[in-house]
């Protein structure tokens, strides 16, 4: 194979390699930023609980103030009970009572259902606390393992890029500002595969001469569709084991 061509190769490898070293680094925040997300929604499910349940017990409490009062008026009716003088304010005041009375049933009533709202809550917040404290802990290693692979990404892109320049010094110039100039025009892919008459990268077919030219690996040959630098790879010669199968 071709000097240049062999170091060609090896260069789209590294610059591939590298680039996507980079995309994977750059995409992580983001990645993160969506787990932070995750987890504030969790945070305001606890807290929306939280708020409902303090408003129930409020609720709570301010119909037991109106029981203890109506009670204290009830109290004072039933005194005054034993002071009325006439059956007409006897029956005016057995009637306040029963609306009393009525009134303290009914509110107690809705303390029930205030306790029992308290309690079906109560359980929707314990079990909201206990996913918050699971995602909590699940996001601190999911984040040290991100941070753990930018920065592993960021010691292998330094490693491949310093490997990048030393190859680099390897090649011709010619050869060097071909792949260069094509890298640039072509997304930072220079380099494809020929294989059965065809450019591997853009698939357009490759004239029969060129491709036999290709498979010679001896220069730099570019594909007339896409530019880019072409290179043939035989297939590995099959085992005795497998061509028995």
């Amino acid at each position: 194979m071709h000097p240049d061509l062999q170091h060609l190769i090896r260069l789209q490898q590294l610059d591939t390699e590298i680039e996507s070293a980079r995309r994977r680094i750059a995409d992580i925040p983001g990645i993160q930023q969506a787990l932070d997300e995750k987890l504030a929604e969790q945070t305001a499910t606890v807290a929306s609980v939280k708020q409902r349940l303090a408003e129930s017990q409020t609720a709570r409490r301010d119909i037991e103030k109106d029981v203890a009062s109506i009670q204290t008026r009830l109290s004072k009716y039933k005194d005054q009970l034993m002071e009325v003088k006439t059956n007409k304010e006897y029956q005016t005041m057995q009637k306040e009572i029963a609306t009393a009375e009525e009134s303290v049933r009914s509110l107690e009533d809705r303390i029930l259902d205030r306790m029992e709202e308290a309690d079906v809550l109560s359980r929707e917040l314990k079990l909201a606390e206990a996913e918050l404290k699971r995602q909590q802990a699940d996001l601190a290693r999911e984040h040290q393992a991100l941070q753990e692979e930018a920065a592993a990404l960021e010691r292998g892109a330094d490693q491949r890029s310093a490997t990048r320049a030393a190859l680099a010094k390897e090649l011709s110039p010619a050869a060097l500002a071909l792949f260069e100039h094509v890298s640039r025009q072509r997304k930072g892919l220079a380099v494809a595969e020929a294989r059965n008459g065809h450019c591997m990268v853009c698939h357009v077919r490759l004239r029969p001469q060129v491709f036999n030219e290709v498979r010679r690996n001896e220069s730099l040959i570019q594909c007339d569709s896409c530019l880019r630098i072409l290179y043939f790879a035989p297939e590995a010669p099959q085992s005795a084991a497998s061509q028995a199968s």
